[in-house]
């Protein structure tokens, strides 16, 4: 069977369905770990503009965002080795440890130095969570409901997005940024009593997708984290005379790295699994590149207070889980191919909006047009991962889901960190922070562009 013949998937009946009985555990406990996940991230992104003011160093903004996801980097390719090799509990609670941590020191931190080290020890943690998540997907729910339980994860976000946002403002007016970190730490620990006794303890697969010996991906993935933390360095405003060399040596050092990492055909676009890994990581590009300059447009750019990039964040969250929503009934009929394709097309016309939010846009349609980013990314999202863990191999299905993350997580840093180092670069040269913005998001929106046509390698049929 080719990738692009006809595939029929049976409908489940509620007995096998996203909660039957046998794994209604493991899903509240999966959707309870990424509802507090949720929260982190828009808790910190309303914030962040307030940490920068308090703490000073605006050139580190970026860096606040891109720590946490190179963090993530590693933490990802561990937890997804440590899936296939030991079960998916104890890199769970390792994970949610690290996590832990990195909200206690960033709540802590003295300086944007600090809270940029403690975000990297929270991306570590973090990493974990998706790579298990996917690694249970793979293995406990059929095919035909893959696309639901990837519906009903987009659906925690629901209320992090109505009331988190809105939350954090009031506890930053109310005592400090600081407590918005520290009072996240009791929703960890009911993730661990919650979602622990689901996950397993076995053993699956010792050999991993990617054909390196697990010993040798840690390496790599150690390299890899180093080699694009470099590449941000270089692009962050140094001297010409040390940026030019770094760069050149830190991509050829990174995309060696990275091609041992992820299924081969990866960087070309081999049709399948490939060409879905890579395509991840264009769209977490064009989308978080933009998304994590939100809140600094309204509160910056247009002088709003943080309830108003909340808001913002709000509705975009709500329309991703509605995206998330339309593809697990469309992806059955349309295919990965153009479902993807569809949600590339709203995510580019969400920062064209972005651009008009910096300039003459009127306030309302300023705070609306974000929205449009958020269901194109619903719909582009979860039909990757779906794609990925159909054509996984039994067994390894954390290899795979790792590889998909790596390039998630990746794509994501990569996004934040440029946008970061155009605000950093403004910041040096005296630009206004509207200048800054529109380099970064006309960078976005060219990746937006190029994510369409990337979309094209996809299956037109829906795998496993």
């Amino acid at each position: 069977m080719t990738l692009d013949e006809p595939v029929a998937l049976a409908v489940p009946d509620a007995a096998d369905g996203v909660w039957a009985p046998q794994r209604r555990r493991l899903t509240l406990g999966l959707v309870f770990t990424i509802t507090l996940v949720a929260f982190e991230s828009l808790a910190i992104s309303t914030v962040m503009p307030v940490v920068a003011d308090d703490l000073g160093g605006l050139g580190l903004y970026g860096w606040v965002f891109s720590g946490f996801f190179l963090g993530s980097l590693l933490g990802i390719v561990v937890a997804g080795q440590a899936a296939d090799r030991r079960g998916t509990a104890v890199p769970f609670l390792v994970g949610l440890v690290l996590f832990s941590v990195g909200l206690c020191v960033g709540g802590l931190a003295p300086s944007m130095g600090v809270l940029v080290a403690a975000r990297v020890l929270q991306g570590m943690g973090a990493g974990a969570i998706p790579a298990i998540a996917y690694a249970s997907v793979g293995r406990a729910y059929p095919a035909a409901v893959r696309p639901r339980v990837f519906a009903v994860f987009s659906s925690a976000w629901v209320i992090p997005g109505l009331i988190g946002p809105a939350a954090s403002s009031a506890i930053e007016r109310a005592a400090s940024w600081r407590a918005v970190f520290l009072a996240l730490l009791p929703l960890v620990l009911l993730a661990a009593v919650i979602t622990l006794p689901a996950l397993t303890r076995s053993t699956e697969l010792v050999d991993t997708a990617g054909g390196a010996p697990v010993e040798e991906r840690r390496g790599l993935a150690v390299v890899l984290t180093l080699a694009a933390g470099a590449v941000l360095v270089a692009i962050s405003g140094i001297p010409l005379a040390l940026a030019g060399p770094l760069l050149v040596i830190a991509l050829v050092v990174a995309a060696r790295a990275f091609v041992q990492l992820v299924p081969a055909g990866t960087l070309r676009l081999a049709p399948g699994m490939p060409a879905a890994v890579l395509v991840r990581g264009i769209l977490t590009f064009a989308f978080f590149g933009a998304d994590a300059y939100v809140s600094l447009t309204f509160q910056d750019v247009r002088d709003q207070p943080t309830w108003v990039a909340g808001v913002a964040l709000t509705g975009t969250t709500l329309l991703w889980t509605s995206g998330a929503w339309v593809q697990q009934h469309w992806i059955l009929r349309a295919g990965p191919r153009r479902v993807v394709t569809t949600g590339f097309g709203f995510v580019a016309l969400g920062i064209v909006g972005m651009f008009g939010a910096l300039g003459p846009l009127p306030l309302v349609p300023s705070v609306a047009a974000w929205s449009v980013g958020g269901f194109g990314i619903g719909l582009a999202y979860a039909p990757l991962a779906v794609t990925v863990l159909g054509l996984a191999e039994p067994g390894r299905q954390g290899s795979a889901s790792s590889s998909l993350q790596l390039t998630d997580v990746l794509g994501t840093a990569l996004g934040t960190g440029l946008g970061g180092a155009f605000v950093a670069l403004g910041e040096a040269r005296g630009w206004a922070t509207r200048s800054a913005l529109e380099l970064a998001f006309g960078v976005t929106l060219a990746v937006a562009m190029i994510g369409i046509a990337a979309a094209r390698r996809l299956p037109t049929t829906l795998p496993g």
